[in-house]
């Protein structure tokens, strides 16, 4: 019987998200400095990119989760938060 974990047992949306792009900024730094051979290379790629998509599906879960906290009754039709310069 599989055991499922429960939200408050899950890791917090920010802090994966910082994770992921720490993970992230790090294989960028490994492949720009030119010593992975083209296997690692290819798979740092491959990590870089399922970490990409991560961050982006955080980033946009944050946006939708704004857009319902500005007009909770229709979250398409609210408008962007824009600061005061």
């Amino acid at each position: 019987m599989a055991k499922t974990a429960s939200p408050a047992a899950e890791t917090p949306p920010a802090a994966d998200f910082e994770h992921s792009l720490d993970e992230l900024e790090q294989l960028v730094a490994k492949m720009e400095g030119g010593e992975l051979s083209l296997d690692e290379s290819l798979a740092s790629f491959e990590r870089g990119v399922g970490l990409y998509r991560h961050c982006q599906q955080a980033l946009e879960q944050a946006e939708l989760r704004v857009r319902l906290l500005l007009d909770p009754e229709a979250p398409d039709s609210a408008a962007p938060f824009e600061p005061e310069h």
